[in-house]
């Protein structure tokens, strides 16, 4: 790719994630920014290895071809780990430092949530990584935190809204929403007009509203009991997923069961990773929809007054942070995680810069997360129907061990030695496994994209282990399946792969095909998805049939749908491994992200607050007082 890139001094065995992490230099970010032609005036620093791309770039290269577009996903994920992150910063190390094409790899920030929980950080791992690996994991530039500030704003927005309206009348309320000045006109802003348009009440100056225009400008009556928007934060903490608020004496008579979701779930985060620029944005956070009024009206962020507000906190947010990798190759890191809870993708103006920055003939990697049939399915029926943008090919990530485990292998448990069937040869467990494989190869095909497999190897793996995934991904349909070795070598262990992919990229035939058209009932469009999953048929509760019956009537069944499903099967039963199929989908309840554009249904059981295990990550990470490093993050 050019001067940036480095070669690697690597180590046998792998040390750890942070110690390989700090035993690099990270170049300073302006020298990555040079690499693909951007100008300090592209981008504010944020100390030496960190930058805001802005989106002016995007204006300034429109009519810059775009070049390859490459998703990353993986097989259904298990507590042996498959290393996906691993291999999208491995390939683009691949690409860039080895094959010399103009690479951006494009990730998702990291919740601090599992960070300090049980899975650890995301910045890739062994000689992939993403550094510093530190600052990736942690505050970064603080975009879950504008998140997490927007969303409690709402939330407080809204309860400070039904105090204020049980306890003054029409007439006070309009007046403290639009005081009067000293000639006694009232003084409407931007966000006010906003509201009397939707009201249909006509004002081209400033005067005095009709009692019954006063009564609907000021009352949105909300319906406390509609009310979907709950409070954030970015910790896993399982006692804030059920609390009751208005407990205090001034706020007697109004108290509401609510909780707390992980700031990623929020909706404003998905309304980042689905936007186009800062005006898409705005729109977006003003047509959120926080619940409905007494009279079953939906009631949105900007009926609140408080749409502009958002898009304030926000402001700095929408814009990419560019990163490096081990080698020197460049990262655009933006939007969250938890391709189970929300739609799991990096954001689009992310992939929409880097493929302007790397031109015709180079390459975007962007990570979908868990496996293909969540992370992947949501790329393609909700990202890309938002960006516009199509995907020459996809990877899925495999190893042999968790196939193993999908073939019937034994239990995992934490802190326990592994069973020996997953450190040693057995290939019948193996190719039983691989059914899980040729499920995600297949649903993926189906999108009109080449299909590579990269197959993450272990020291334990024996050649006939190996072979066979490779065989069974080609029998599959797969246009190649290649053996990566990029956690111990960095790129140089992932130089097949490369080639795997940019044979791929350039030999798609077929247009990119949805699973489903959004003119499609919200329930057909739930049965297609289930379908995928091989589900015989889908059950809805009464709460799920209300809410689809009450999201038709007002106006929103033209949406796509983000399932929130276990990651660790098809099926909803986490335990069922391989490709279970005849099983009833249960749909426990539907909500709607308006905003983000999407309909979210909830798969049985669903947790959007994880809870910490009996030892968590925090064990492990301290500070190095001396050296002012940080120690045990992983």
């Amino acid at each position: 790719m050019g001067k940036t890139t480095r070669k690697l001094e690597v180590v046998s065995p792998v040390p750890a994630d942070i110690d390989i992490a700090n035993s690099v230099e990270p170049l300073h970010i302006s020298q990555i920014a040079e690499e693909l032609n951007l100008s300090p005036k592209h981008y504010d620093l944020y100390g030496k290895y960190k930058a805001k791309v802005l989106l002016s770039v995007l204006d300034e290269l429109e009519g810059t071809g775009d070049g390859y577009y490459v998703v990353v996903g993986g097989i259904t994920p298990t507590p042996l780990g498959e290393g996906k992150s691993t291999t999208t910063v491995g390939l683009c190390q691949a690409l860039g430092a080895f094959h010399d094409k103009k690479v951006v790899t494009c990730l998702r920030q990291p919740s601090q949530g599992p960070t300090f929980g049980i899975k650890g950080g995301a910045a890739g791992g062994g000689y992939s990584q993403v550094i510093p690996m530190d600052e990736f994991n942690l505050h970064l530039t603080g975009d879950i935190h504008a998140i997490t500030a927007a969303n409690n704003l709402l939330a407080a927005a809204i309860d400070t809204r039904i105090f204020h309206e049980s306890t003054q009348s029409d007439k006070a309320l309009f007046n403290r929403l639009c005081p009067p000045n000293k000639e006694g006109e009232r003084s409407f802003s931007d966000i006010m007009f906003r509201r009397l348009k939707k009201l249909g009440i006509s004002k081209s100056e400033p005067k005095e509203l009709a009692p019954e225009e006063v009564r609907k400008f000021a009352r949105l009556d909300i319906d406390p009991d509609s009310i979907t928007w709950r409070r954030v934060m970015d910790v896993n903490d399982r006692f804030l997923r059920k609390i009751t608020i208005g407990q205090g004496p001034e706020e007697k008579g109004m108290a509401r069961e609510t909780g707390f979701d992980i700031s990623v779930a929020s909706e404003i985060m998905a309304v980042l990773a689905l936007t186009t620029s800062l005006s898409d944005m705005r729109e977006r956070l003003g047509k959120m929809v926080i619940g409905n009024s007494k009279a079953g009206d939906p009631i949105t962020a900007d009926d609140l007054g408080v749409g502009g507000a958002l898009t304030v906190l926000m402001k700095d947010a929408i814009n990419p942070t560019l990163m490096q990798t081990l080698e020197g190759t460049p990262v655009l890191v933006h939007a969250g995680p938890f391709a189970n809870i929300a739609h799991g993708n990096s954001s689009i103006v992310a992939d929409k810069i880097a493929l302007k920055l790397v031109g015709p003939g180079g390459f975007v990697v962007t990570e979908a997360g868990f496996g293909a049939d969540i992370g992947t399915e949501k790329f393609m029926n909700i990202k890309c129907r938002y960006s516009g943008l199509t995907p020459q090919c996809a990877v899925i990530v495999a190893t042999v061990r968790a196939l193993k485990m999908h073939g019937g292998g034994p239990e995992v448990v934490a802190g326990k030695p592994l069973d020996r069937a997953y450190v040693t040869e057995n290939v019948s467990l193996v190719e039983a496994g691989c059914i899980n494989l040729a499920r995600h190869i297949s649903n993926t095909k189906a999108y009109g994209v080449n299909v590579v497999v990269a197959v993450n190897k272990f020291s334990t793996d024996s050649e006939a282990e190996l072979n066979a995934v490779r065989n069974a991904a080609l029998s599959a349909g797969a246009f190649d399946a290649v053996i990566c070795t990029h956690h111990a070598h960095g790129g140089k262990g992932a130089v097949e792969l490369g080639v795997a992919v940019q044979k791929a990229c350039e030999n798609v035939t077929q247009p990119l095909k949805f699973l489903y058209p959004l003119d499609m009932s919200i329930k057909e469009k739930i049965e297609a998805i289930a379908k995928s999953y091989g589900a015989s048929g889908v059950e809805y509760s009464e709460q799920a049939e209300n809410q689809i019956e009450m999201y038709s009537k007002q106006g929103f069944p033209g949406l796509p749908i983000c399932m929130a499903k276990t990651q660790y099967s098809f099926s909803h039963n986490a335990s069922e491994k391989g490709a279970p199929s005849g099983f009833v989908l249960p749909i426990r309840d539907v909500r709607a992200s308006i905003g983000a554009g999407f309909i979210y249904p909830l798969v049985g059981t669903m947790s959007t607050m994880p809870g910490l295990p009996t030892r968590p990550c925090f064990y492990d990470i301290d500070l190095d007082t001396a050296t002012g490093r940080v120690i045990g993050l992983s």
